[in-house]
């Protein structure tokens, strides 16, 4: 049996920042706030006991105090205390967060004429806020959001059409922080509510044992099969965003097993560290969670959160199909086996042992298919994913079968009150376990995990959330000053010539964007600025937005910063950027796509779709990927001569352009090519 991997060392490669690591009163005090910070978010998603700005306010809140705790202000010093100043920064933070909790019927009195307390808080808080966001996610996205402040305060001293009016620095620290267009705008939130949500649910399914779960069926499905190491590591990467949304978190988690796998088996350090991350990156296009990035894109777009996972839904399989069809040519080319049949672990045998975690993903999606919003969606997937890890620790201690089915029966009837009965039929089912789990054998050691995924999920709640909240910066500057307006009227005059422009031009500064900051806070930006000129340029809706959203995915692909590419040359020991420029050439999908989308908009089932011109652009999109596979890799049947590689390359690119002939020319070009290698590799086999 092949072992599971192990965990990543805390030397290695940090996603966010430095973070410390803490023992004695300083960690009983961070596990404290973190449990904290998850029961808060539970207590809001189950009664919703506050009002909207004052809940988004008190998460913020939450963010802050965990991040100055956790986090240090330099890489250098001691990692294992914290200092005096942060105390005060995380308890402080915390501390004017509840600002609008305690005077919230003042602010309400006088809103839009802040007294100097209020001026005042809002600035400190602003302050904190960018602080905040520097130690977690690097200068990047705060200089970028200071460049938004500075134009906010100073822009009509600029010369022509870059000035506005002028704000007095009341108006524009009032927006920030006094209402709900800036720091507490619709990212946070999303953040606040949905995103917590499932990035707990992610917490408790990993906790619970759902990575080594995944590990065994990508194992014993394909681990097998020509180059298995490799494909391995695609379908555990792709099960893995399902439920998770951080593509180098992927890497961190899934590739500490993968890669070595796939270097011990013939794969090079730079192919095997660039699948991994290729795979990796697309969980956060894999529905149902999408990293998060799904939630934000539904609120600002008023559309059924069902809607956005439909349109995800084709892109992502031919996403991961991309990657699949490489890494089967590259076995091909170097003649790679896969593991001896005896290693591979019985993937029906280790789900018929874990069957539970894959039943509260499985209800998740069907929920969020069929009317339910995300917020319950995620309720009842927490709930269920609860019950089911402590009702299987007391399950294990049952003699009989009978009295164990009759078990599971009543605990799934307690599941049903759900939705039936609210949800305290459901509490008071799971302090029933609780306290059932406190005295049978192992039931301590369950309620344990159940403690860690409440903690790790509000760590990893950490970065996302830090981002919505200072993203809102740059959305509250654009709101009070119009300033989209010039972006957008500069994209459509390029437009009114070419949308291909607009469309390159867009792509560009999502990757130049996405190279210093995360996929959400990249997402939220380039949807304000340039999502409205691809809509007005008649691109759809939802076709115009996850433009920008796959975009800014790809720039942690793409070097001179490629996120996911630096976390697994950590691993693989390769250079990064020679990681990043081969997962770039894997991952050609999620390039190509999004302009295929843009032409043919039933690709992600928008517009006047129909079940034929579906199936018709699936098969263009899949044909391009085979033939692009193939003059990357340089291998099909048998290796490809020069001549082959540019004619698959030049037919790939006709399927994928939108001019009128060019897929009559492509499919000819195509058939020619598969003909003419087919009969060279026949005469190749009769030599």
């Amino acid at each position: 049996m092949v072992s599971q991997h192990p965990e990543a060392p805390a030397d290695e490669f940090h996603e966010h920042g430095v973070q410390r690591r803490l023992g004695g009163v300083a960690l009983k005090v961070l596990t404290a706030a973190a449990l904290g910070f998850s029961t808060y978010q539970l207590i809001v998603a189950a009664f919703h006991p506050l009002s909207s700005l004052v809940t988004r306010s008190l998460h913020v809140g939450f963010l802050l105090l965990l991040t100055f705790l956790l986090f240090p202000a330099v890489k250098r010093g001691k990692p294992s205390r914290i200092a005096r100043y942060d105390w005060v920064l995380a308890f402080g933070s915390f501390a004017l967060a509840t600002y609008h909790w305690i005077f919230e019927a003042e602010l309400i009195q006088r809103s839009g004429d802040p007294t100097t307390a209020d001026l005042a808080v809002a600035t400190i808080f602003v302050v904190l806020v960018f602080e905040a966001a520097r130690r977690i996610l690097g200068l990047a996205l705060p200089l970028i959001c200071a460049t938004f402040l500075l134009y906010g305060l100073f822009g009509q001293y600029l010369p022509g059409a870059l000035a506005h009016r002028g704000y007095g620095f009341d108006q524009v620290v009032g927006q920030l922080f006094l209402g709900t267009e800036g720091i507490f705008g619709i990212p946070t939130l999303v953040s606040a509510t949905y995103i917590f949500l499932f990035i707990l649910f992610g917490s408790f399914l990993e906790h619970a044992g759902m990575i080594n779960l995944f590990n065994s069926l990508a194992l014993g499905f394909v681990g097998h099969t020509k180059g298995g190491p490799a494909k391995v590591s695609v379908l555990s990467s792709g099960l893995m965003g399902t439920i998770s949304g951080s593509g180098v978190a992927n890497v961190l988690t899934t590739g500490q097993f993968t890669i070595p796998l796939m270097k011990r088996f013939g794969y090079t350090p730079v192919f095997a560290g660039a699948v991994e991350a290729t795979s990796s990156m697309g969980g956060q296009i894999m529905p149902p969670v999408m990293g998060a990035v799904a939630f934000i894109m539904a609120e600002n777009l008023n559309v059924p959160y069902a809607e956005i996972v439909k349109a995800a839904a084709i892109p992502a399989i031919l996403y991961y199909l991309t990657a699949f069809w490489m890494v089967h040519l590259e076995a091909g080319r170097k003649g790679l086996l896969g593991l001896p049949k005896d290693q591979c672990p019985n993937p029906w045998r280790a789900m018929r042992a874990r069957w539970y975690l894959l039943l509260p993903l499985a209800v998740l999606v069907w929920m969020l298919f069929n009317g339910f919003t995300p917020m319950f969606s995620g309720m009842m997937g927490l709930a269920l994913t609860a019950m089911l890890i402590l009702g299987s620790a007391i399950a294990l201690r049952l003699t009989g079968t009978a009295l164990r089915v009759a078990f599971w029966i009543a605990l799934g009837l307690g599941a049903a009150a759900f939705g039936k009965w609210g949800i305290y039929p459901v509490l008071a089912v799971i302090a029933a376990l609780v306290g059932a789990c406190l005295f049978v054998h192992g039931g301590p050691k369950t309620l344990q995990t159940m403690k860690a995924g409440l903690v790790d999920g509000a760590k990893q709640a950490l970065p996302v959330g830090v981002a919505c909240a200072i993203v809102g910066v740059i959305i509250g500057v654009l709101t009070l000053t119009g300033a989209a307006s010039s972006f957008a009227g500069f994209i459509l005059d390029i437009g009114e010539r070419s949308l291909f422009l607009s469309l390159l031009l867009t792509m560009l500064v999502c990757l130049v964007l996405g190279m210093g900051i995360p996929t959400i806070p990249n997402y939220i930006i380039t949807s304000s600025i340039a999502a409205p000129a691809l809509l007005k340029l008649g691109v759809p809706l939802v076709v115009s937005h996850m433009f920008v959203f796959y975009f800014g995915i790809m720039a942690d692909l793409t070097p001179p910063v490629a996120l996911a590419a630096f976390a697994a040359s950590s691993i693989a020991k390769e250079s990064p950027m020679k990681i990043g420029f081969k997962a770039t050439q894997i991952a050609i999908a999620g390039f190509v796509v999004p302009y295929m989308a843009v032409y043919a908009p039933e690709l992600m089932l928008q517009g006047e779709w129909t079940a034929l011109a579906v199936a018709y652009i699936v098969f263009k999109a899949v044909l391009a990927i085979c033939l692009w596979g193939a003059a990357a890799i340089g291998y099909l049947i048998v290796p490809l001569n020069p001549a082959e590689r540019l004619v698959a390359a030049g037919s790939a690119f006709l399927l994928v352009a939108a001019i009128p002939l060019t897929d009559e020319i492509g499919f000819a070009a195509s058939a020619a090519f598969l003909g003419w290698h087919a009969l060279r590799s026949r005469r190749l086999a009769a030599a």
